[in-house]
């Protein structure tokens, strides 16, 4: 299912990438579900590292593509960091106790989550991550699925506005 997007930003490089995950860190709290989205190389662990430096994870955030879950328990909030690019059906969500983290009063951040949408709760946040005209320039476009983060999307956009990073999003 296609949804609309609620907030759009333009990051220009790493940099900004590195700011709006640390704008969207500011706002998360315990139960949070991150789900990642877009192209092979788009960016989704780069953000990931950079949302947990914005959480104040010291530990080093690798890729779990081949684990499928790692666990940092070093900053303000426990972060569960899974990669289900090589999950071929969705059964195969099964064996990673999906229900389990969701309520684990930590962040769960889901990259390639949309592959996965039937095993997702009914609230999260969407990050689907575009590639832009410049080999560096990406599109980060914000979905708040359920309510959770309706009200945060709003305060995202004006942390993001005051540093000239969104984008105006067409419907």
């Amino acid at each position: 299912m296609k949804h609309s997007v609620d907030l759009a930003a333009r990051s220009h490089g790493p940099a900004d990438t590195a700011t709006i995950a640390a704008a969207v860190a500011d706002l998360t709290v315990a139960g949070d579900v991150i789900v990642l989205g877009g192209d092979l190389g788009a960016g989704k662990t780069a953000f990931t590292k950079a949302f947990g430096a914005g959480l104040d994870v010291t530990d080093a955030i690798t890729s779990p593509t081949f684990t499928l879950h790692q666990r940092y328990d070093s900053g303000r909030l426990v972060v569960h960091h899974l990669d289900v690019y090589r999950i071929e059906q969705i059964e195969e969500t099964i064996d990673l106790a999906l229900p389990e983290l969701f309520e684990s009063g930590g962040v769960v951040v889901l990259e390639w989550g949309d592959t996965i949408a039937p095993a997702l709760p009914a609230s999260y946040l969407m990050v689907q991550i575009e590639f832009g005209e410049g080999d560096d320039d990406r599109i980060l476009n914000f979905i708040g699925i359920g309510t959770a983060w309706q009200a945060r999307l709003a305060r995202l956009g004006e942390a993001l506005s005051e540093k000239n990073l969104t984008e105006q999003v067409t419907a």
